[in-house]
């Protein structure tokens, strides 16, 4: 796996910082990031997400909270459809 730095939470002033790589080969962005509190997590499972998904976060699973100022280095694909299921 060959992983390529892309940013780093902007004047981070310790070593605990939010940073984003992507592995080069398959495109998939790896994030450190601060673990979402108990309650963002209650609230992102009331939401949901497409109807029959089960909204439990599975033990090999985890959610962050990635700061806005760090979505500028998340790259963006060079057509609006990523692929992705939006639940549409």
């Amino acid at each position: 796996m060959a992983l390529r730095f892309l940013g780093i939470w902007p004047n981070t002033p310790d070593d605990g910082s939010p940073t984003i790589w992507v592995e080069e080969e398959t495109g998939d962005l790896i994030i450190q990031s601060w673990k979402a509190d108990d309650e963002t997590i209650r609230q992102a499972q009331e939401v949901g997400s497409v109807p029959g998904h089960s909204t439990d976060v599975p033990d090999h699973e985890t959610v962050i909270r990635l700061p806005a100022n760090m979505l500028q280095f998340i790259p963006r694909p060079d057509s609006e459809d990523n692929g992705g299921n939006s639940g549409t």
